[in-house]
């Protein structure tokens, strides 16, 4: 799938999607809370979120940590479009900027003018993104000194009931959403090549999955 192809396809999943997201995805996005809880960005640090969709993250993460500044992309400009207006109205223009782009590859630079980042976290994003392994490169590689690199996102629910496990991977479908069952082994594979370090942790009976490659 190409860039504007994918691009279109979470437009569409998501323009009316966007509205009540957030409403919704709290009740079984877990773990995005305890991410932003241990960020723990250095003084006038960088934090980046690759896939920020609605900004709830970015938002909470900037109450939460006040001395960093804030970056986030995503692929949707439906989601963005949220996201500006979330942001703006949470007051948080100055500390938080948003710009369209591709997990996979992007150029921080020209989006930014921040080269690499303290922090740089995924949340929920790596089960929708088909390059998924390449969206995990492209952060581990932006990674300042010093820095680390968190995700959380669904794992295999493989201390739950199967009948579980069986209906929520068929709800998920439908939105072409794919727990990644590889995210262990890519983490460490991924952290070697870059001589980073990689961390794996089973949350919530294995629910949801965290993982962090750190320099």
């Amino acid at each position: 799938m190409t860039e504007a192809s994918h691009a279109g396809h979470m437009d569409a999943i998501y323009r009316t999607q966007r509205h009540f997201y957030d409403l919704t995805r709290k009740y079984y996005l877990l773990g995005r809370d305890r991410l932003i809880r241990d960020l723990a960005p250095p003084k006038d640090g960088t934090v980046l979120e690759i896939g920020c969709g609605t900004g709830r993250n970015l938002i909470a993460a900037a109450r939460a940590w006040p001395e960093a500044r804030y970056f986030g992309i995503d692929i949707s400009a439906a989601m963005l479009e949220t996201a500006r207006a979330k942001v703006a109205a949470a007051g948080l223009n100055d500390r938080i900027t948003l710009a369209q782009g591709d997990a996979t590859a992007f150029d921080a630079p020209a989006l930014f003018g921040v080269a690499a980042f303290d922090r740089i976290f995924q949340s929920y994003t790596l089960s929708m993104i088909p390059d998924w392994q390449g969206a995990l490169r492209e952060g581990a590689g932006k990674l300042a000194p010093g820095g680390r690199l968190d995700i959380v996102d669904f794992g295999q629910q493989e201390r739950l009931p199967g009948a579980f496990r069986s209906m929520l991977f068929a709800w998920l479908a439908r939105f072409d959403v794919e727990p990644r069952q590889a995210l262990p082994e890519a983490l460490d594979q991924i952290a070697a090549a870059q001589r980073l370090r990689a961390r794996f942790t089973p949350l919530y009976r294995g629910y949801a999955w965290a993982g962090r490659i750190a320099a």
